[in-house]
Order: C-alpha cells, then sequence, then structure tokens
C-alpha cells in the first residue's frame, strides 16, 4: 500500500475519531480482497452527525493527502461510502449500520485498534 493511502487512513481515523463517531472499527483486509486493503466503519447518531463525520473525512483526508474520495450515498441516507482507493470509508446512521452488518460480514478479518493506526503502527 502506498504511502499516501496510509496516510488517508490516519486521517480519516483521525478525523472520525475527534467527532465522536460511533463503534469506530479499521478492518484490514489486505490479502484478502482485490478491491480494498481496509475498511473504516463508523455511524452517527443523527442525519446532523452522518453529514458532519463524513464531510470531516473528506476535508481531513484532502488537506493531508490531496486525495479526493470517490462519494456514494448522501449525507441524509443511512450509509455514505468515501473510497479512497485502497480505503473504504463507511458512514452509517445507527440503524443502517444495524440493517447491513458490514462489521459482522467481515468478522474474520483482522480489526485494527484506531489508536494503533493514528500513531502509525500497522
Amino acid at each position: 500500500m502506498a504511502e499516501r493511502e496510509l496516510a488517508a487512513l490516519a486521517a480519516a481515523v483521525g478525523a472520525l475519531s475527534e467527532r465522536k463517531a460511533g463503534r469506530l472499527v479499521v478492518i484490514d483486509l489486505r490479502g484478502r480482497v482485490p478491491f480494498a486493503d481496509f475498511f473504516v466503519i463508523c455511524h452517527g447518531t443523527s442525519e446532523r452527525q452522518v453529514r458532519s463525520l463524513a464531510e470531516a473525512v473528506q476535508g481531513e483526508v484532502r488537506d493531508r493527502t490531496g486525495l479526493r474520495p470517490r462519494l456514494e450515498g448522501e449525507p441524509g441516507a443511512e450509509w455514505v461510502l468515501l473510497d479512497y482507493g485502497d480505503v473504504l470509508v463507511h458512514v452509517f446512521s445507527e440503524a443502517g449500520r444495524e440493517y447491513y452488518r458490514l462489521d459482522r460480514l467481515w468478522g474474520d478479518a483482522p480489526h485494527l485498534d484506531p489508536a494503533r493506526v493514528l500513531a502509525g503502527e500497522i
């Protein structure tokens, strides 16, 4: 994985941590799937927080790496996906997260401690 993508991962995790994202999870998919190396999954407790979380990730990643995501979903929707290539950031509503259950779907993949990601220990 390129240094730029690792910086995007750390920037996304940092932005979500600062804004109190619900149950922040980082899943290591390296060597498991061809379409991504990491999933970052979290939820907001309101439409406003989901929007704020998605905007914060976009701003922080852009400022630190220059990357702009391919964006799927609307902030008012159940799920917003920010695609940074090897890093996919999923911001859900609480109901959307429970419905899609990505955490459980990828439960056999290693889950990384967000604090270790921020410290560059991956």
